[in-house]
């Protein structure tokens, strides 16, 4: 910490939400005085950002003394959805939780509670922490079908070569492009995935291809909107939205049959190279032009692109994973990876792993092992939803499983579900698709409780209890995520508000002494630190730090394969069953599932599975575009923010605006076949004639709150046209969010 003339404290630390939002990794500098955050700036020194910072961290002061914040412990007194609360006091909270979450374990057992979380915020590993404390398998992500969201990117990079990967931005590295074992790429393609938006994964941004950019490298982009980074693109291709796995079985096609793979590694790193060859003949450039709508010629020197030029890199954006069978889609795209060889190269995809390897948030199911004990793992699984009927939910990661939850919750089957925990979480405004179905199933339980920084629709509509979460500088935690070990640090109060962490802690405690054995957050925190060398007050000094090159943790770069710093048995190769990159994977034969690549259409609407829909739906909806300034629901309240991004928007095609009679801020009716919504347009020619772009989580938090506006979402909501039950084969992608059909008209 550093003081300024005038008394202003300046604290070092990372960002991650609360207040942000996003998935973290900032490096910034909080400025307090009298006890007050009076701005929050980049860290110039930081590795990843290196002093830019985006604009949710600049309005920092907004957000975290905001006239509307919760900053007290609420109690329902109404009907749920009436807008009825009264201030209690912490201790009060913590009794009523313990007293009623106890009653429902006795009467039906720890699994009829769901512990569910949202993106952002380093939720996840508290949220494991008290269920697994109170005895309950069923942590969650509630209402998005499939986990479409950064799930199967994990899983698809677990099955093929035991690890998930980004793209080296020299991330890693100390002296980042500095570095003389670090080289640019000279491809990078972008697919799916906005740079410069509210979403970027962790270092990936921007900023980062803007550096590129000036050192020679080419980008190539594969989205339906013609993006920022399309018009700054070597070549932009336009796919039809959930066809993306065609255009990555043609690229394999392309890249096998005109002999542009890495032949050494291959023949050395690679499983069942012959068999991915054979079955890539089914998938020629012509076969999928007429899928994707793609003209051949540009698939065939976008794959030449990246098997000509090495290093390429990909990255992959959420969109891919709504694919029908999305984890088979990030499967092949991670063998175009491998085959060329860019895995785990300077200027390639990196292999993704904890800093110093301090675990607090499980992506997979080693980090729960390793946090839980596998015994633990082990028998939660049992009666974890959905584990019994997808193998990959059952051996990856610890989810419940999200399109089989809901049938639990309206049919009691395998057993009852009668109370939910929601942190960071605001399903019936982001994520809960079928919206209505969700909020009835949830209206049905007998105990909620949300945490959170702010009233949302979800609280309004279905909590009991309503727990003020602090913002990032009021916590003390760690991000540990694929490159720095960031320290967050508490360094003030606003008024009762605990962190996430303070509150789950303190709770789990209670439940399971035994198993949360520190006195505070900050020993826990400490523990967790081990591997590091650093405790958390040491690290805190700092604010952040890097692992050296070589550090034995393995997260440092590069071609760890192959000095055996990728497997536990220290042996050379990949930490899958066959010690190789699996192009045949073995883990989908042993499952039942195919162990290949392939395409089906299989969306439950598209122009051709359903022309009898097409015929009166002829647009295509995608969802999801990200905003520079709002993260999902977050920040419709800063005044900062939604001044630059204030109206809930429908993007159409002028052409297509025309025959409807529609012009930039009429407010229009989208209908789909599950029913309907309300969005203002804006006519531009980044979308395609035959799609919609509808930015997803609105709600409008100066309206009422109480039933029956809720805040404006039942109609804005443009998840109620989307269906659950469409989840990949596997149990993880799948989730329809960006290819369902509507049509427009005025308002």
């Amino acid at each position: 910490m550093a003081k300024t003339e005038e008394g202003v404290e300046i604290h070092k630390m990372g960002a991650w939400s609360p207040g942000p939002g996003c998935h973290g990794g900032c490096g910034v500098e909080v400025y307090v005085k009298d006890g007050k955050v009076i701005k929050v700036e980049g860290d110039k020194d930081h590795p990843w950002y290196n002093g830019r910072l985006c604009p949710r961290c600049l309005a920092m002061t907004q957000y975290m003394y905001h006239e509307d914040r919760l900053k007290y412990p609420l109690k329902r007194v109404g009907e749920r959805g009436e807008g009825k609360w009264e201030r209690i006091s912490w201790d009060e909270a913590f009794d009523i939780c313990e007293t009623r979450m106890n009653e429902l374990k006795e009467k039906y057992g720890p699994e009829t509670m769901v512990f569910s979380q949202g993106t952002g915020r380093d939720v996840g590993g508290m949220l494991t922490l008290l269920a697994y404390s109170y005895g309950s398998p069923n942590w969650t992500m509630w209402g998005l079908s499939g986990h479409s969201c950064f799930t199967p990117q994990l899983a698809g990079g677990y099955v093929t070569q035991g690890e998930f990967t980004f793209p080296d931005a020299a991330q890693c590295l100390k002296e980042r492009y500095k570095d003389p074992e670090w080289t640019p790429p000279k491809v990078t393609v972008s697919w799916a995935s906005t740079l410069n938006r509210g979403c970027v994964d962790h270092y990936w941004s921007g900023f980062w291809f803007n550096d590129l950019m000036k050192q020679g490298t080419k980008l190539i982009v594969i989205d339906p909107r013609c993006t920022w980074e399309a018009t700054r693109a070597a070549l932009w291709l336009q796919p039809r939205p959930g066809t993306d796995g065609a255009l990555a079985l043609a690229f394999l096609n392309v890249i096998i049959n005109e002999d542009l793979v890495d032949k050494e590694f291959v023949d050395k790193w690679c499983y069942g190279f012959d068999k991915l060859a054979e079955r890539v003949q089914q998938y020629p450039p012509e076969w999928a032009e007429e899928i994707t709508w793609v003209p051949k010629e540009k698939i065939i020197k976008a794959a030449r692109m990246i098997g000509e030029n090495s290093p390429a890199s990909i990255e992959i954006g959420r969109p891919v994973e709504g694919n029908p069978d999305g984890t088979t889609v990030i499967m092949a795209i991670h063998q175009i990876i491998a085959i060329t060889g860019n895995l785990d190269i300077p200027g390639g995809n990196l292999i993704c792993r904890p800093a110093y390897q301090v675990t607090t948030y499980p992506y997979s199911t080693e980090e729960v092992i390793q946090l839980y004990g596998e015994d633990l793992h082990k028998k939660l699984s049992e009666k974890r939803i959905g584990a019994d009927k997808y193998p990959l939910v059952k051996s990856f990661r610890a989810w419940a499983q999200e399109d089989v939850l809901i049938e639990a919750m309206e049919t009691d089957k395998p057993y009852p579900i009668r109370g939910m925990w929601i942190q960071a979480n605001n399903p019936l405004a982001n994520q809960a698709q079928d919206t209505k179905r969700h909020y009835e199933a949830g209206k049905k339980l007998e105990f909620n409780v949300v945490v959170d920084t702010f009233m949302t629709p979800t609280a309004q509509l279905l909590a009991d209890i309503v727990l003020p979460a602090g913002a990032f500088p009021e916590k003390d935690s760690v991000y540990c995520i694929g490159g720095p070990l960031n320290v967050i640090k508490k360094v003030v109060q606003v008024e009762e508000c605990k962190s996430d962490w303070e509150i789950v802690f303190t709770l789990a405690k209670r439940f399971n002494p035994e198993r949360v054995p520190w006195k505070d957050v900050k020993e826990m925190l400490d523990d967790r630190m081990q591997p590091s060398g650093y405790t958390f007050d040491q690290l805190a000094e700092k604010g952040w730090d890097l692992a050296p090159k070589g550090h034995p943790c393995g997260s440092t770069p590069y071609r760890r394969y192959e000095s055996g710093l990728l497997r536990k048995d220290k042996k050379p190769g990949f930490r899958t069953p066959t010690g190789r990159v699996e192009l045949y994977c073995t883990s989908y034969e042993k499952w039942g599932l195919d162990p290949l690549p392939s395409y089906k259409e299989i969306t439950p609407e598209s122009p051709i599975t359903t022309p009898e829909i097409w015929k009166d739906y002829p647009l295509i909806m995608m969802t999801g575009r990200r905003s520079p300034v709002l993260f999902h629901s977050e920040h419709r309240q800063i005044p900062w923010l939604r001044e630059c991004d204030p109206d809930p928007l429908v993007e159409i095609n002028p052409d297509t605006a025309s025959e409807k009679g529609i012009v930039t801020g009429d407010w229009v009716l989208i209908e789909g076949t599950m029913g309907k919504f309300k969005r203002k347009a804006k006519v531009t020619p980044i979308i395609h004639p035959k799609m919609i772009m509808v930015p997803h989580a609105w709600w409008l938090p100066e309206t009422e709150g109480a039933s029956p506006n809720n805040y404006g979402i039942w109609d804005l909501n443009c998840n109620q046209t989307i269906p659950m039950g469409h989840q990949d084969k596997s149990g993880f992608g799948g989730g329809p969010i960006s290819g369902m059909l509507v049509r427009i008209s005025k308002a």
